[in-house]
């Protein structure tokens, strides 16, 4: 990406020398399971499942642990410079949040529903939020009880090494998707899926597939809005299409346990994600993300 590190965003809350948030959870109620996975969730239940070499994707609904032990890979190494990596992450992520919130502001200007600033929390191993602890195994993601997005910089080392996306776009693609999720809920439409959750719980994961493969249409919208822009490179749309695909439900049930099982899919395979990406960013029309509609892919 062409990006010009700057100023640390005023929407960034900066926890990682907290050393953990502890506290009671809050009102949010966060639970670790298929509902309440960010986009990392499910890679790192399927970290978890390669080390102790158990399926714990089991145990969020995935069927049973039957499956035989799986190669062990070591432990992902720190990069290079350390805290000067992770510095060049916090302007990265900065100079994302500001640009995918800035498009999202024009973008709904003259709508019903115009755009509010939603906050980026840093932190380091767990925090608290409004949903609830948040801690790195959860992964990244967005609480609507407090509207802000929380993300463990470590995540993005772990899409790099252990996953195959490495990239500026990669990262940024991360952000964008739950920055998405924000701009559902000043829709309405997450709590209209939650309601509909709660009144069918039989397609409570349906419903949270559909709500998942949105987000990743909205994370295209704005890629498209960089693509005119000139903020991309030769790659860079390659890189998010490569992170879409390596947090695919199927592919990282495959990587735990060997076994798929749609049935307990709360964000989608990476085909489904890979395309609603896809449309997205070549429409750049947010009416083209209707992931509910009848006969969507």
């Amino acid at each position: 990406m062409r990006w010009t590190p700057g100023e640390e965003s005023p929407d960034i809350e900066d926890r990682r020398d907290e050393g953990g948030g502890g506290g009671d959870g809050g009102g949010g109620g966060f639970s670790f399971g298929p509902r309440h996975l960010g986009i990392g969730g499910f890679i790192l239940v399927a970290v978890l499942s390669l080390l102790f070499r158990r399926n714990f994707f089991a145990l969020l609904g995935g069927g049973t642990d039957t499956r035989q032990p799986v190669p062990v890979p070591g432990p992902a190494p720190r990069p290079a410079g350390g805290a000067a990596a992770d510095d060049r992450m916090v302007k990265l992520v900065s100079f994302v949040l500001d640009d995918v919130q800035n498009t999202w502001t024009q973008a709904l200007a003259n709508t019903d529903h115009p755009y509010r600033h939603a906050k980026l929390v840093l932190f380091t191993d767990e925090t608290r939020s409004g949903c609830g602890e948040a801690e790195t195994a959860t992964g990244p993601f967005y609480c609507p009880a407090d509207q802000k997005v929380y993300i463990d910089l470590g995540f993005y080392r772990e899409l790099q090494d252990r996953f195959g996306a490495p990239g500026e776009f990669a990262e940024a693609y991360v952000l964008a998707h739950e920055i998405g999720h924000h701009v559902q809920y000043l829709l309405g439409i997450d709590n209209q899926v939650r309601r509909l959750q709660a009144s069918r719980p039989a397609q409570a994961n349906a419903l949270s597939v559909r709500l998942e493969l949105q987000a990743d249409c909205l994370a295209g919208v704005w890629g498209h809005s960089t693509a005119q822009r000139n903020l991309l490179e030769q790659g860079d749309v390659e890189s998010g299409l490569r992170a879409a695909a390596a947090v695919g439900d199927d592919r990282l049930q495959r990587m735990a346990s060997g076994t798929v099982h749609p049935e307990s899919w709360t964000h989608g395979s990476s085909a489904q994600r890979v395309s609603w990406f896809k449309i997205g960013f070549e429409s750049g029309d947010i009416n083209r993300c209707n992931t509910f509609a009848a006969g969507s892919r």
